[in-house]
């Protein structure tokens, strides 16, 4: 079976795939698989990796044979798998908060080719991509990163890096090379790099019942750990960090906050309003109330306010 590269990327994407495929010779044996954040909004990648690469890239499409030296990229919005040989496009749960998602494709490279796949994390946001790299490796595939102190974003390798035990870290010009030589040589041959630590898996998948709730769905999640990361998934499918359910969670408080500052002054002004026509109309018992909610929106106000311009600890993006 021929072996499987199979790319993450997020922000700053573009420019890293560019880079790196361009570097790719016309005779480059492997077939390549790409993730990159894009969610339903149209892609050019295939485009902007033809202009200059050597290898030809096309959006993937169900039902695909996976072909040698070709590049298949994931379509907006929807997964991509690697099922029995063939190609699968997915629309089920956002992991991440992403379609396509990084971690689905991983996941099932190491499935269907093991040892054989080489799994790359290139720049990008939060960790998208550090779970499947953990599968990738754990099958016996080879793992490689780019250099964090290299990539335009670099949470993705940085998690990449911490939570996987990496075959090669390297900066974004050095990874071609890498390809090419590791295209050439036989899986019992290839030189380790990486820490041989990904032999203790006991705790792998373990799942358990947790106090939260999906971001997304509403649903009852269960947390799991993948090595030493650890994801929650909710009944759905929707599956997510620690760290993106952490940053869910605060985005979420921040409207929270914002959409009750908004109604407390429109409810304030509304009190107002309604004073002024109870005393031109000669009801004053009206007129103390809508004046007493009216001043007890105002204090409110002070309160809510205080919560949204406090600044918030991140510790899901250290």
């Amino acid at each position: 079976m021929t072996g499987l590269v199979v790319i993450g990327a997020s922000s700053g994407g573009p420019t890293a795939l560019r880079t790196l495929v361009s570097a790719l010779p016309a005779d480059f044996p492997n077939p390549i698989l790409i993730v990159m954040h894009i969610g339903a909004r149209e892609s050019l990648l295939p485009w902007l990796l033809n202009e200059n690469g050597k290898l030809r890239a096309t959006h993937a499409e169900d039902g695909d044979r996976i072909e040698p030296g070709r590049i298949y990229i994931a379509p907006p919005d929807h997964h991509l798998l690697v099922v029995d040989g063939k190609l699968e496009l997915d629309h089920g749960p956002r992991e991440n908060y992403a379609r396509p998602a990084v971690d689905p494709l991983f996941r099932s490279a190491a499935r269907a080719y093991g040892e054989d796949v080489i799994g790359i994390i290139l720049t990008g946001e939060m960790n998208d991509g550090t779970a499947g790299l953990y599968e990738v490796k754990k099958a016996g595939g080879t793992t490689i990163v780019q250099r964090p102190s290299d990539a335009e974003w670099p949470a993705m390798p940085r998690s990449a890096i911490s939570n996987v035990a990496t075959d090669y870290c390297l900066p974004l010009p050095e990874i071609a090379g890498v390809l090419v030589r590791l295209a050439k040589e036989p899986k019992g041959h290839r030189e380790e790099h990486g820490v041989s630590a990904m032999a203790n898996h006991e705790h792998d998948h373990f799942q358990r019942p947790v106090g939260q709730t999906c971001p997304e769905c509403g649903g009852a999640m269960r947390e799991q750990a993948v090595g030493k990361l650890t994801q929650y998934r909710c009944h759905i499918g929707h599956v997510m960090s620690a760290e993106v359910l952490a940053t869910a969670q605060r985005e979420a408080l921040e409207k929270s906050f914002s959409t009750a500052l908004r109604t407390l002054n429109e409810r304030r002004e509304l009190c107002a309003d309604m004073a002024k026509k109870c005393d031109l109309v000669g009801d004053p018992n009206s007129k103390e109330q809508w004046v007493a909610a009216g001043e007890e929106a105002k204090s409110r106000i002070a309160l809510v306010r205080e919560l949204v311009e406090s600044e918030w600890a991140h510790p899901e993006t250290c």
